[in-house]
Order: C-alpha cells, then sequence, then structure tokens
C-alpha cells in the first residue's frame, strides 16, 4: 500500500498541470477569430493543417455585462455586485475533441435561459445553483451549473441557441498540436492554422504555455514536500519488506532443518519455502495496491488535482503495475538471497541455527550491561538488538525515516505557518473596514478618526487601491496606496515609500517585471503618467497589489477616499464589541476579520496525513521486527520465565531494545529531516517566486529538538508494545516443549 502511495506521490510531483490538462484534453492554442472576416468553412479547414492533432469549434463568443444576484450568505450591509464584462462562449455539450469541461456541480445547459459559470471546485464559489444572473440586455439566466475548464477557454457557457441572440461577432477555435512544448512550437502552429486568411482574422490567442507557468506557481507549494514524503515512503516500504522476508527465512530455519530431514534436497527446500513465502505474498500485493490506490486518490485530490479542475486524481497504471509485480519480485529476491546460506546447511546446523542466534553476538556489551545498575529486564533489552544487528540496522532506518518524516512535516508547518502570517499581516491586521451597500455616511478623515476613537484599537491605516496600467505591459496592474505608517508589511529589503514617487513591490513582481530595487517605471490612468522608484522589497506571496504612499494617489486623483481602513486591536480587546463600535459610528461601514489563503488549508492536512501514513508505516516495521525476534528467541523467552522473569519484564525488555534502536535512529533522523526542510522549503520559494527569510527556516527550538528525539523512541515503542505482549504470555511449558 505505501509503495502505491509513494509512487504516486513522485508521479505527481512529476507534473500536475500537465496530467490535469492531458486529462480534459486542454487547448495548446485558444484562439479568436473575427466572424466576418473568417468564415466558418475556412476555420474548419483549418483543423486539417499540419501540425494539429485534434481540434474543436468554432463556436461563437460574446463578451457580455453579467450581474449576479447578492451573495445570500453576504451581511444585509453588504453593496450590490458590481456587473462583470465575461467571456461567454455558446457550447452545447462539455465533452468535445479538445477542452473537455469538468462539470463538477449541477448539469450542462441544454436551454435557452440557463448559463452555466467557469468556477475552479476548490474556490469559494459566490453563487449557488439556481441563481439568476442579469444580462446586459436586461434578460435574465438561470445558473444550472459550475464546470472548470483547464484551458480558460471561457467563463461562461450557454446554448447555441441562446448565444445567438447575443448577437455574437467573434468565433473561438480551440487546437492540440502535436508538438507544443515550446514558444516557438506553439507559434509555428499558430502560423500554420492561420495561413491563408484575411489580415485582421484573428484577433488574439492564448498559449497553454502561459497558463502553465501560472498554475506551476500555486504547484509549486506541494510538489517539494511531495516529493521528500514520496521517497521516504517507498524507501521506508523496501526496507521493512527486506526486513520480515529476511527475518522470516532465519526464522524458519528450524523448518528449513527438519525438511532436509526427511530427506528434501537443497533445491527442493529452497522451492518450498520461496512457495510459502509468495503466496501470500501475491495476496497481499494485491489486497495492498487496491487500498494504495485509494488512499493515493484521497491525498493527491485533496492536495491540487482538484484546483486543476480535472476531477478526482488517478493513479498512473504504471504505478499500480510496478507495486503489483514489483512487490512480489523485490520479496522474492529478498528469500532467496536469505535462503542461500540455509541451503548450504546442513539439517542439524540447520535446526540448531535456528533454536537462536548464533553465540557470542554482542556478547561484550550485553556482560558489560549486566554488570551495570540498569534493571536486568533493561539491560537484556539494550543488548539485544546486538545479536541480529543486520535486522536492528534495518529497523533503525526504518524510524530514522520516520523521524526524518515528523522533523521535516513539523519544520514545513511551522515556515508555511510564518510565512502566511507575515503575508497576511496576521499580527498587524486583526479587521478590515470597507463601505457597505449604501456608502459611509461619514467623511473619510472622520470614517478614520472614528476607528481610532473606539475602545480596543491600536492602530488604524487607510488605504485605496486603483487599477493602472504599467507602461510597456498589457494587462492591468493593481496599485494600493497607504496613509500614514507601513501597515505591518515585512520589509526584507528596502525600506516603506515615504513620499510621492515611491513604492514597494513582492519579488513576484520583479522576477514578473524583469526590474530590480531602485529602478524606475512609468503607471498609467486616464491619460495621466507616473513614473515610480522601487525604494522596498515586501514579503507578499503574490505579484500584486503595488504598494505605495497616499502623496502619490493625489497625483493621480487627489480627490480620492479611503475604501479601506485596516484595523489592528490591542491585546485582549473585545472583537465583538469593536465590531458593533464600527456598525454604530457609521453604519455605511462594515467590518470583517482578516482570513488566510484556503490553500493553507490542504498544506497543512496533507502534510498532516503524510506524516501520519508515514509513522504509522516505520512503527508497523517495528512490530514486524519484534515478532521476529520473539519467535526466534522462544527458547531464551523461556529460560528466563523460568528463573523468575514476569510477563511485565519481558514486555519492559522487548519495549526496551525497540526504544534503543527508535533513540539512535532519532538523533540520526532529525538534522537529515532538517536538510530536507530547508531543500523543501528553497523549492517552494523558487517554485512561487517568493523569498522566505532565514528566521522562518530556524524553527526548530531546543524543546521541539527533544521531542522529535523521543518521537524515535515513542515510535520504535508504540510498534512493539503489541508484539511483546504476545510473547510476555508465552508459558514457560510452551517455549521448551521442543528443546
Amino acid at each position: 500500500m505505501l509503495i502505491v502511495v509513494a509512487l504516486a506521490l513522485l508521479a505527481a510531483a512529476s507534473g500536475p498541470f500537465d496530467q490535469a490538462y492531458a486529462q480534459q484534453r486542454g487547448a495548446h492554442l485558444v484562439a479568436s477569430f473575427d466572424s466576418g472576416k473568417a468564415t466558418d468553412t475556412a476555420l474548419a479547414d483549418s483543423t486539417h493543417r499540419s501540425g494539429v492533432s485534434a481540434a474543436a469549434g468554432p463556436f461563437d463568443q460574446a463578451a457580455v455585462e453579467v450581474t449576479f444576484a447578492p451573495d445570500p450568505r453576504a451581511p444585509s450591509t453588504a453593496s450590490q455586485p458590481p456587473p462583470l464584462v465575461m467571456t461567454v462562449v455558446g457550447r452545447d455539450q462539455p465533452d468535445t475533441a479538445v477542452d473537455e469541461l469538468h462539470v463538477w456541480q449541477g448539469r450542462w445547459a441544454v436551454r435557452s435561459g440557463e448559463i452555466v459559470i467557469n468556477v475552479e471546485p476548490t474556490a469559494d464559489v459566490p453563487m449557488t445553483l439556481g441563481d439568476t444572473a442579469t444580462l446586459g440586455d436586461g434578460r435574465t439566466v438561470k445558473v444550472v451549473g459550475l464546470a472548470y475548464t483547464v484551458s480558460q477557454s471561457a467563463q461562461a457557457w450557454v446554448t447555441s441557441g441562446e448565444m445567438a441572440t447575443l448577437h455574437p461577432t467573434t468565433k473561438q477555435m480551440l487546437y492540440r498540436f502535436t508538438a507544443a512544448a515550446t514558444d516557438a512550437e506553439i507559434s509555428a502552429g499558430q502560423a500554420a492554422v492561420t495561413a491563408g486568411m484575411p489580415a485582421g482574422a484573428l484577433l488574439g490567442t492564448q498559449s497553454y504555455l502561459t497558463l502553465r507557468f501560472n498554475a506551476e506557481l500555486t504547484a509549486g507549494v506541494f510538489l517539494p514536500f511531495l516529493m521528500i514524503f514520496g521517497c521516504f515512503g517507498l524507501v521506508v516500504a523496501v526496507l521493512i519488506v527486506a526486513n520480515v522476508i529476511s527475518g522470516a527465512v532465519v526464522a524458519g530455519l528450524r523448518h528449513i532443518g527438519v525438511l532436509k530431514a526427511l530427506g528434501f534436497t537443497p533445491n527442493q527446500v529452497m522451492a518450498v519455502y520461496l512457495t510459502m513465502v509468495l503466496l501470500p505474498t501475491v495476496a497481499a500485493a494485491v489486497l495492498g495496491t487496491i487500498l494504495g490506490n485509494v488512499l493515493a486518490v484521497t491525498v493527491l485530490s485533496g492536495a491540487f488535482f482538484e484546483s486543476y479542475g480535472a476531477g478526482a486524481f488517478h493513479v498512473a497504471p504504471w504505478v499500480t503495475i510496478t507495486a503489483l509485480f514489483g512487490v512480489p519480485v523485490l520479496v522474492g529476491l529478498t528469500a532467496l538471497l536469505s535462503s542461500v546460506r540455509a541451503r548450504r546447511l546442513s539439517a542439524v546446523e540447520a535446526i540448531s541455527a535456528g533454536s537462536a542466534p548464533r553465540p557470542g553476538r554482542g556478547l561484550r556489551v550485553q556482560r558489560w550491561l549486566g554488570g551495570t545498575r540498569l534493571p536486568r529486564a533493561v539491560s537484556l533489552g539494550v543488548g539485544l538488538p546486538l545479536a541480529r544487528p543486520a535486522r536492528s540496522a534495518l529497523t533503525a532506518a526504518t524510524v530514522l525515516l520516520g523521524v526524518a518524516g515528523v522533523t521535516v512535516a513539523i519544520g514545513l508547518s511551522s515556515s508555511v505557518t510564518a510565512y502566511v502570517d507575515a503575508d497576511t499581516r496576521a499580527d498587524a491586521v486583526h479587521l478590515d473596514v470597507r463601505p457597505a451597500k449604501g456608502g459611509p455616511t461619514l467623511s473619510d478623515q472622520a470614517d478614520e478618526s472614528m476607528l481610532r476613537a473606539l475602545p480596543g484599537a491600536e492602530r488604524v491605516v487607510a488605504s485605496k487601491e486603483l487599477t493602472m496600467r504599467q507602461i510597456g505591459g498589457t494587462e492591468p496592474t493593481q496599485v494600493r496606496f497607504y496613509r500614514g505608517s507601513d501597515a505591518g508589511f515585512e520589509m526584507p529589503k528596502g525600506r516603506w515609500p515615504a513620499a510621492a514617487g515611491e513604492v514597494a513591490v513582492s519579488p513576484r513582481f520583479l522576477t514578473q517585471s524583469r526590474l530590480a530595487l531602485g529602478d524606475t517605471f512609468t503607471l498609467e490612468r486616464d491619460g495621466k503618467q507616473l513614473p515610480v522608484r522601487i525604494v522596498g522589497e515586501v514579503l507578499m506571496g503574490a505579484a500584486e497589489p503595488v504598494l505605495s504612499h497616499w502623496a502619490t494617489l493625489t497625483r493621480i486623483a487627489p480627490d480620492s477616499r479611503a475604501d479601506s481602513y485596516e484595523v489592528k486591536l490591542a491585546t485582549g480587546a473585545d472583537v465583538s464589541a469593536y465590531v458593533a463600535g464600527v456598525k454604530a459610528g457609521d453604519p455605511g461601514l462594515i467590518a470583517e476579520p482578516a482570513s488566510a489563503p484556503s490553500v493553507i488549508v490542504a498544506v497543512y492536512s496533507t502534510i498532516t496525513l503524510l506524516t501520519l501514513l508515514l509513522g504509522a508505516v516505520a512503527a508497523l516495521g517495528v512490530f514486524n521486527t519484534v515478532v521476529l525476534n520473539a519467535r526466534e528467541r522462544r527458547r531464551d523467552l523461556g529460560t528466563l520465565k523460568s528463573i523468575g522473569m514476569t510477563p511485565r519484564q519481558v514486555v519492559l525488555m522487548m519495549v526496551t531494545s525497540m526504544a534503543a534502536l527508535g533513540l539512535a535512529g532519532g538523533l540520526v533522523g532529525i538534522p537529515i529531516g532538517i536538510v530536507f526542510q530547508r531543500y523543501a522549503m528553497h523549492a517552494i520559494a523558487h517554485a512561487a517566486q517568493i523569498v522566505i527569510p532565514d528566521h522562518m527556516l530556524d524553527v526548530y527550538s531546543a524543546p521541539i529538538v527533544v521531542l522529535l528525539i523521543l518521537a524515535g523512541a515513542v515510535i520504535a515503542a508504540v510498534g512493539a508494545l503489541f508484539a511483546s505482549r504476545s510473547a510476555s504470555r508465552l508459558t514457560i511449558a510452551d517455549a521448551l516443549r521442543t528443546e
């Protein structure tokens, strides 16, 4: 089971967007054509051009103004949602040859007056099925479905008949190419499908490479720790298989000796034993593969595959085949290698070797431990692993990886929490006060003064956001202007804007704009151009908004008032009382608590689930070792009981033997986990184009390190407890009856 999950994690980490895109047959190129210049015949002919592997369309397309009803979950004072200009496409079915849509709620539109909205499955949906939307011409349509397109080919869909009433002037074509790995190959495909068309027929295109880049910024948060846990899980599974099978062969030496005494040849003995080992292995491999597929789907669908709109994650066929056939092969090879020595032993040697480990193994250490003041059960337990050093090493390695996994999980959770707290300014912004429906009743300055005067307010910062355009770019740029302090933003580099014409930006904005601290760029709005200089780099996960001083706003829109007041409350302040005070002071304002991004919940849940799985499997490996030790040392246990050892002392001896290995594994596993935690965070930062300060990586305090050291002993002790209790119930007669 763990092998399936581990291999599925590694397969998923190799390209989740590409897998989801292939599953939905996403469009490599979404092209919009002028209906007056590109005829349906010409567009149909473009689907047969060289390099086109599949195509869909033409579909009528129009930019439609859509107004949705207010969210029923919003407060009654919330303002009416503004009209949205949406790209609406007429499609009669979701499952076309290219861009198969994932209808994850409701159904597809089948008649006039119905609309399907493009919404990401994991997003907070501001609408429900059955809601109505008003189009620009005053007609209303009913929301009958929520779907998602990984190609981002439209924002909404209606039937072709409904689209005809919207008087579209644009045709949409969806293409998949035989080669689409680079911009040059996409451009070549675009040139092929537009060859021979009139000038101006092609209005615009969208390449899947752009979508892939943006999607992998989010996936970059998951991929590093999925790879780490996948590798850890795979190694742990292999170690457990090797340990159990080799131990089973050694524990079965007595049985092998009896078979030889009855006349079985060495080859016949090996054939019998391999058959005995492989039969339950095949059954376990089938059951484990089924359970592993179920668990892998649960883990990875919750991580990010539903975010790509591809529905539930499907385990790659090669993963299932590898687990189904690879495990029996691994077991067979391990049993074969372990049986080589047994094959050469005579019947007498095999029977005597199967009774107990060879004398002399760790004898000096065991004698030294016997001379200490430790309780006899403890001293015997600490020396017990030395009797089978190879088996003990495999068990310690299993615990080591379990502790390393726990270390990585704690480090990642702490680092991600620290970054999210800084990004959302959790300690600096407790409430966001914005205008409600109808607008504020007081002036801008009066509202700010009122908010400062309310009991519990420690700091109030007013701000205003404008949509501007960066000269040299085509996309709009969001700029937020702050009045007063730095509003709690962490500044890894530079300083907060203190004068007009100064801005602070995020690392992602610098990367995508190819700018650096100290550079200048120009913003434009309503024909006014304003050169600004980058004076600071803020810790922010998103590329925007660009942050600036209020004095900059007065140069562009001097009569603007704040659209947000960020409030920091004093320690112990009554949040409900402050919210009530805001409503009483100005009914035109609404105060809402700040919230963390939903992706963080997915990160935490995935890390927790994988950590529990890895720890449980490591404990299972210890359990198997104790079972083998107890079976192999039946005579020793009987002898110890005959001279007065109680069942509790037997349990203590067995648990101590494994706890010692767990403690050693913990000491080595912690530094390994710290190394992988830093690797994962640096990989996340690189993929997401963010900067993570060093203080967010140094999260292992002394108490945490102590707990992690003890975690190895706890994992081993838990795994040993149940098996040792069974061994403690063994009677003296049962243990010695074969002697």
